[in-house]
């Protein structure tokens, strides 16, 4: 059950980074992001609200410091991501940007986790998966400023996922709460100095919250899944994300993948299914 929530969540993502990444072709991506993450940020304080209200207050604990770096690393990833998505291949952008799972893999392991033979070599398998995906990156056959910003987007991506592991082991709900606080007093703070939401007008909201709303749910997913289990699993299988990407980009924009790409996507589904065992 675990393992099919954190690939639920890969999916969900998949799906919202897709449609985020459209939405940056017409809007700039620190307005996408900071958009989504107000409008989910809402619906998180509906919530608490309406648990606060029938006995259940938020409390303080060991959360805070973790939500506050799942914000800020998560809202950096995704400006860097959307960016890069809206600028180059989605098909090549997002395989790269999910290599981030190395993070909270490493970080999991050295805290003590121990997964089995199996689950190992679906590691294995699953990475050079979304190594081979992101084949014409390799081959510096396109620009290199999307491959950085994908660069960035990944390590930002992998400590967001650790954090908002160790977050959620103390309060789910609070960690996702006080994850989209911290990344709206950012963005919030960068909109008052600016003068400007970038452009965004009523007929963006709609569009964008639902983008806000896949993500938040994603983010649940993982952290039920990973909170619950071993974050270095749950990680490889919620970084999978590219596949739905790199389907959706295949489907609504015609991109076309080269052979090293399709394999890959083969591998990166065969890892899963291991670890998943």
């Amino acid at each position: 059950m675990l393992s099919l929530l954190a690939l639920a969540s890969s999916a969900v993502w998949g799906t919202s980074d897709f449609f985020g990444g459209l939405m940056a072709k017409r809007l700039p991506a620190v307005a996408v992001v900071g958009i989504t993450q107000g409008l989910a940020f809402l619906l998180l304080c509906a919530v608490v609200l309406v648990r606060w209200v029938l006995g259940h207050p938020p409390e303080w604990g060991n959360w805070v410091g973790w939500a506050v770096l799942a914000g800020l690393s998560g809202a950096t990833g995704l400006v860097a991501f959307y960016t890069a998505l809206a600028s180059g291949t989605m098909g090549v952008v997002a395989p790269i940007a999910s290599m981030g799972v190395l993070v909270p893999v490493g970080l999991g392991v050295a805290s003590g986790e121990t997964p089995s033979s199996w689950v190992w070599i679906g590691i294995v398998v699953a990475v050079v998966g979304i190594v081979l995906a992101s084949g014409p990156e390799i081959s510096g056959a396109v620009s290199p400023r999307p491959v950085i910003l994908a660069g960035v987007a990944a390590v930002c991506f992998g400590m967001a996922l650790f954090a908002l592991d160790r977050g959620s082991r103390d309060s789910l709900l609070m960690t996702l709460w006080g994850m989209r606080f911290t990344s709206v007093v950012v963005f919030a703070t960068a909109a008052i100095a600016l003068r400007s939401v970038g452009g965004a007008g009523r007929a963006h909201l709609l569009p964008l919250a639902l983008i806000g709303c896949a993500d938040l749910l994603a983010n649940a997913l993982f952290a039920t899944a990973s909170s619950r289990g071993q974050v270095s699993i749950a990680s490889v299988l919620g970084s999978l994300y590219p596949v739905a990407t790199i389907l959706l980009a295949r489907i609504v924009l015609g991109e076309r993948l080269r052979t090293i790409q399709q394999v890959g996507v083969v591998c990166a589904l065969a890892g899963a299914g291991i670890i998943s065992l």
